[in-house]
């Protein structure tokens, strides 16, 4: 008898070459995006984001959509922001954008992230570029540490809602939002294994089904995509 072919459902879009390799594994992969993502289009904001990029500065993102908002404001790379920021795709997109020179702490984590800021000892204040819908983790732990933070949203979230009827061996989630907007309108079964960029997503998982939950050891978004490959292979 023939080998059951395994399906996935990937909630952003992947490279191609990954979904052919899948294909040779006997995995089908199907893409449905759960979450729509905005730069905020702004005179003000680009007059704020360019202020900032003229002075010393410590900087934090958390997302690639906040990097890629940033960068299209900017007239002039930022000529002294230290860059804290979360991931291994935001960390590159940040490398790619403003100089690896300028990170000094990343994590897997906001909460992390925050811990890591923290322990400088001397920054009492930071500007963090984010999108309407962030989390609290961060904000929240340096104001405890009494550290200021300005919050500068740069792009806006739409959870798109979709409702899936197929049953999937396994689901690919790469943020918080997008678990969200897909456990709103859905359910899983308990044979369905849940994979996680991170540790953040993993606990809004958590939050819905108690679903075995597998977690990408780098942190990018093909990275998840070869550790679900992998995990059936």
């Amino acid at each position: 008898m023939a080998e059951k072919i395994k399906t996935i459902l990937c909630t952003r879009p992947v490279n191609a070459f990954l979904i052919k390799e899948a294909k040779q594994q006997g995995i089908a992969i199907d893409i449905i995006e759960f979450i729509r993502t905005e730069p905020i289009i702004s005179a003000k904001l680009k007059k704020q984001i360019n202020e900032l990029a003229n002075q010393p500065m410590t900087i934090v993102f958390t997302s690639m959509n906040a990097v890629e908002a940033v960068r299209n404001y900017l007239d002039k790379k930022p000529a002294d922001w230290k860059i804290f920021c979360i991931g291994a795709a935001t960390q590159k997109l940040v490398v790619e954008e403003f100089d690896g020179r300028s990170i000094v702490g990343t994590a897997d984590s906001a909460a992390e992230l925050a811990d890591a800021i923290i322990a400088e000892k001397n920054i009492n204040k930071v500007a963090f570029f984010c999108g309407d819908q962030r989390r609290h983790e961060l904000p929240k732990k340096l104001a405890e540490n009494k550290i200021e933070v300005n919050e500068v949203e740069v792009y806006k979230t739409f959870q798109l809602n979709e409702k899936i009827t197929k049953k999937y061996d396994g689901i690919l989630f790469f943020s918080p939002s997008a678990v969200e907007s897909f456990f709103t309108t859905n359910k899983v079964t308990l044979q369905t294994t849940l994979f996680a960029i991170g540790n953040t997503t993993a606990s809004t998982i958590k939050k819905y089904t108690k679903n075995k939950i597998v977690l990408s050891d780098k942190h990018g978004k093909d990275d998840l995509m070869e550790k679900a490959i992998a995990y059936y292979a």
